[in-house]
C-alpha cells in the first residue's frame, strides 16, 4: 500500500478557538499518513519584537495542538517571521510543537540545527524533510553560533535596458547565493542516501504579484531535484504561482495561503507600510468585517495529494481550496462555480510564466500534467 501524503500553505491561526479554522478540512486531511505545512506564526507569549518585523502575531501555544490534530505533523519553520519575538519566540515555537508531537525542520539553535532534516517512515516508505528560506529580513538566519532559520540567500541585480534613457524600466535578475545552494546540494545528496523520498519546503517567491515566479526560486529547485529531491514545496507568496515539471518531478511554486486570520482595523489600513505592499496587487481592498484582508487571488489555494512507494511517487493531484470572509479554508467540488475559478486561474498564470503545465478537472481534484 503505497504512502499518502497531504502538504498545505501558510497556517497561522490567530482566534479563540484555533481549532475551528480546520473544521471543514480536517477530516479529508486526516486520512493521508503524513501532513506538511508551513508555520507562519511564533507560538509565544515571550521575547520583544525585534524591529525589522513588519506583520507579525504572536500565536498561541494550541496552535501546535490544532495542527497535529488535523494531521500535519511536519511543519516547516523556516520563514520570515522565524525571530519576529526573538530567540525566545523561537525557542517557544520549536518547544510548543515538540510538546504537540509535531516534527519540524528549518530552525534551530545553531546552523547546524537549522539544516537538520526531518525522516520519518510510513507505509514502509522513509520520507526525509528538509526546509530553507529566501525571504530574510536581517539577522533571521542561524550561524554557527547563533538561532535563526536555515538561509538561502539571493542576490538581485537590475539591469537598464535603454541605456540612453534614464528613468525606463529595468530587467529584475535574481540569483542563490552560491555557498547556501551548494550546502542545500549537499545536504539533499546525503538524505537521499538514508531516505526513500526527499521533499524541499523553500519559503521564497513574490508575494501577492500574480504569475511572476522569480529566477532564483526556479534555480534553487531545479538544483534541488538535480541533488535527488522528489518535490519542492514553494511557500510564502500568499497566492497561488504556476507549478511545473522537471525531471519528472513537480515544483509547486507556491501553495499559497491556508489557515491564516488577518483581521485588519481602519488605522492599519491607512498606515503607509501596508498601502506599499498594497500596491502589489491592485484588487487589494480592507473588509474591516472580515477575518482574512488579503487580495481576491489569495482566496484561492491547493492542497497538494500524493502517494509514495519507496521507489518514489506513484501519484500527484491538487484539490481545489476557497477561502471565506471567515478565514476557514473549504475544499469546493466541481459541481461549485469556486473550482472553475481556482482551475482557470491556475491555468492562466501557469501560461503567463511560460511553464510547460496543463491542467486537467479529474472528479474533486486537478490532475497536472507536463506537456
Amino acid at each position: 500500500m503505497p504512502a499518502k501524503f497531504v502538504a498545505v500553505g501558510d497556517i497561522g491561526p490567530d482566534r479563540e478557538d484555533t481549532a475551528t479554522i480546520f473544521d471543514h478540512v480536517r477530516e479529508r486531511l486526516r486520512r493521508a499518513d503524513l501532513g506538511y505545512c508551513q508555520l507562519e506564526v511564533n507560538l509565544t507569549e515571550r521575547g520583544q519584537r525585534v524591529p525589522q518585523a513588519r506583520h507579525t502575531i504572536r500565536g498561541k501555544a494550541d496552535v501546535a495542538d490544532a495542527l497535529v490534530g488535523t494531521g500535519l505533523g511536519v511543519v516547516s519553520f523556516a520563514g520570515n517571521h522565524t525571530m519576529d519575538w526573538g530567540p525566545e519566540g523561537m525557542f517557544d515555537t520549536l518547544t510548543h510543537l515538540e510538546r504537540a508531537g509535531a516534527l519540524h525542520m528549518g530552525a534551530g539553535a545553531n546552523i547546524a540545527e537549522a539544516r537538520a532534516p526531518v525522516i520519518i517512515e510510513k507505509q514502509g516508505v522513509r520520507f526525509g524533510f528538509l526546509a530553507v528560506n529566501s525571504i530574510l529580513p536581517q539577522n533571521y538566519w542561524a550561524q554557527e553560533d547563533k538561532p535563526g532559520c536555515a538561509p538561502m540567500r539571493g542576490h538581485t541585480v537590475y539591469e537598464q535596458i535603454e541605456h540612453d534613457q534614464p528613468g525606463t524600466p529595468c530587467r529584475i535578475h535574481t540569483f542563490p547565493l552560491r555557498e547556501d545552494l551548494a550546502d542545500l546540494v549537499a545536504s539533499i545528496r546525503e538524505l537521499k542516501t538514508r531516505a526513500d523520498v526527499v521533499i524541499l519546503s523553500h519559503h521564497a517567491g513574490i508575494h501577492f504579484v500574480p504569475a511572476v515566479v522569480p529566477d532564483y526560486q526556479r534555480d534553487v529547485a531545479f538544483a534541488a531535484i538535480d541533488a535527488g529531491a522528489d518535490m519542492v514545496l514553494g511557500c510564502h507568496a500568499h497566492i497561488l504561482k504556476g507549478m511545473e515539471f522537471y525531471r519528472g518531478k513537480p515544483i509547486v511554486h507556491s501553495l499559497a495561503n491556508f489557515a491564516i486570520d488577518l483581521k485588519m482595523d481602519e488605522k492599519h489600513a491607512q498606515s503607509k507600510g501596508f498601502r506599499e505592499i498594497q500596491k502589489l496587487n491592485p484588487d487589494w481592498i480592507p473588509d474591516f468585517s472580515s477575518n482574512y484582508n488579503f487580495p481576491p487571488d489569495s482566496r484561492m489555494s491547493i492542497v497538494v495529494e500524493a502517494e509514495f512507494t519507496p521507489q518514489g511517487m506513484s501519484d500527484f493531484r491538487l484539490v481545489p481550496v476557497f477561502i471565506g470572509k471567515d478565514a476557514n479554508p473549504r475544499f469546493v467540488g466541481p459541481d461549485q462555480p469556486e473550482y472553475d475559478q481556482v482551475l482557470t486561474y491556475l491555468r492562466e498564470i501557469t501560461e503567463e510564466a511560460g511553464f510547460a503545465t496543463e491542467y486537467r478537472a479529474e472528479g474533486d481534484t486537478i490532475r497536472p500534467v507536463a506537456r
